[in-house]
């Protein structure tokens, strides 16, 4: 490569970065996500229309699922008040438990020409009489369909647990791109002991209790196994736009209302005819939203229809459930920085060993590969464990003393003894041992890892300036001789948190821009704070 043209390279990449960090000033430290929903068993859902927003100032014009009056409950139990529009992207999360009898009803009321509309359950064994109550409908080529105006309803048992997606059966190529598609959660019917006593789940929860940390799961497992135990949990829908497609659509809609007959010298169009090929998209969001708006709270007022975020935020050690969906016509190959995932089911079908099953046999992804219509449910944890560096800066040259926290290794070599420490869950084998002692090069080298550019690495003012977790981090890192970076920049933390940030994003390069522009798309970050900072998800 010639110099100029490296140079160039250097220079647009050194934009972006400073493009990233400017974005992420604008996230709020409160904006955390949770598994939003309204509960069932019994659900009133309707097709409609309505615009959605987009970072670089797009209004497009969508179709989408939502709720007819108000919802009988929503879960988890929030703060913030939440709210089920008459049409959201993506649509209601539907929240039941195993065993129950579910009953949607959904209600067509998509603009004149959009024709049926309907909803699949994959997975469950829907009622498909269309001719007898309480399904009442038209039979389409999936599915029982509601004509324009219409209702039709679901019937089926949550046979089993886990996280699946809902979508439209009618001309999906149209009306799943136009916005149709939704999430079901269903809860295991029975929590198993060990979840509650087990080594992990009964020491996070001490420790929760112990720094005033409410419980926002929907439940303490995702399925009936002892090893689907968890203790915060996150829902990512992964879906894509081509706004092309939505303005052909908006326009074919206000022609066929527009039209008068005795006026229009050819007859008026009674029905869309939209062209979904080629297809360009240009949008891509997490829970229909692109970043920074993915970090905005749930039930954020600006977002009137696209109401869940994507944040996610721990505590080392925490087993956190990604509920991961891929909804659209792309694949979408989302990498969570930090750890590797660790796959329960795919579907809502637990992934046991053929010879014992007791023993579950998920792989671990470095990606989580969506599908289309494809779900998924894993745990993810970070620990610091193998960074070969202290995370809490137990520096021994620190000249202040709170730093010297007690590291007491449990059977798995963490320091669970104390859950009110705020070094909880530190790895012991690194206590005590500084960045300073090699700091380049990667742990087979002898070092513990080669830091990044900060700001590749943080999340704007929420990071502390050091690498390290807890309050003061920046002074116990550097002694009481000065801070990294100096006090008073932006990139300097409040002092009541410090830790780390790590860029969860697609690996579809084209996925974490917003029409064409970067930062935006399926692009959000993980945040990792020590014990006494209360992740607060009320919102």
């Amino acid at each position: 490569m010639r110099a100029t043209n490296m140079n160039n390279t250097i220079l647009k990449t050194q934009c972006l970065v400073g493009l990233m960090l400017a974005v992420a000033l604008l996230c709020t430290s409160s904006a955390f996500a949770a598994a939003p929903g309204i509960t069932g068993p019994n659900f009133n859902l309707q097709a409609a229309a309505a615009y959605i927003t987009q970072p670089d100032g797009s209004s497009v014009y969508t179709w989408g699922y939502g709720c007819v009056g108000t919802p009988t409950g929503y879960a988890p139990k929030l703060n913030a008040t939440p709210f089920c529009n008459a049409m959201q992207i993506p649509g209601p999360t539907l929240i039941v438990t195993e065993g129950q009898s579910v009953s949607v009803t959904l209600t067509n009321n998509l603009p004149k020409g959009a024709g049926n509309t309907s909803i699949l359950f994959p997975g469950f064994n829907v009622a498909n009489s269309c001719s007898a109550a309480p399904v009442v409908g038209l039979q389409g080529l999936l599915t029982c369909e509601a004509a324009p105006g219409s209702t039709v309803t679901y019937t089926f048992t949550a046979s089993s647990p886990g996280t699946r997606a809902y979508y439209s059966g009618t001309q999906g190529d149209l009306q799943v791109e136009m916005g149709l598609y939704g999430a079901i959660i269903v809860l295991p019917a029975s929590v198993p002991a060990a979840c509650t006593t087990g080594y992990l789940p009964s020491q996070n929860a001490a420790a929760q209790a112990a720094w005033g940390e409410k419980d926002f799961r929907l439940a303490a497992s995702a399925y009936d196994h002892d090893r689907s135990c968890y203790d915060r949990e996150y829902l990512f829908q992964f879906s894509e736009m081509d706004p092309s497609i939505h303005k052909q659509a908006e326009l074919q809609v206000n022609a066929i209302a527009t039209c008068v007959p005795a006026s229009n010298p050819v007859p008026c169009p009674t029905s869309l005819n939209v062209p979904t090929e080629p297809y360009h998209p240009a949008f891509y969001m997490i829970n229909g939203r692109s970043m920074p708006d993915d970090m905005d709270p749930n039930y954020a007022s600006q977002y009137p229809h696209q109401p869940y975020n994507g944040d996610p935020h721990m505590h080392p050690g925490e087993l956190t459930l990604l509920r991961i969906i891929g909804q659209g016509r792309w694949q979408h190959p989302f990498h969570e920085h930090g750890n590797h995932v660790r796959i329960l089911a795919r579907d809502g079908n637990l992934i046991q060993s053929a010879s014992n099953s007791e023993d579950l046999a998920g792989p671990l992804l470095f990606t989580t590969t969506t599908t289309p219509g494809m779900a998924m449910d894993g745990i993810f944890y970070w620990t610091a464990k193998g960074l070969n560096w202290d995370a809490y800066a137990h520096n021994p040259d620190s000249k202040d003393p709170s730093a010297k926290l007690p590291c007491i290794a449990d059977a798995n070599g963490y320091n669970t003894g104390a859950p009110s420490a705020i070094n909880y869950f530190e790895w012991c084998q690194d206590h005590n041992k500084p960045l300073q002692v090699a700091p380049f090069g990667d742990v087979a080298g002898g070092g513990p890892a080669t830091l990044p550019d900060p700001n590749i690495f943080t999340n704007g003012p929420w990071y502390g300036g050091s690498p390290y977790l807890g309050p003061d981090a920046t002074v116990r890192a550097t002694g009481s001789t000065g801070t990294t970076p100096p006090s008073g920049t932006v990139a300097n933390s409040p002092t009541s948190e410090a830790g780390f940030a790590f860029m969860w994003h697609s690996h579809n390069e084209r996925e974490i821009t917003t029409n064409n522009v970067f930062p935006g798309g399926m692009l959000m970050m993980m945040l990792v704070d020590s014990r006494e900072y209360v992740i607060d998800e009320t919102n």
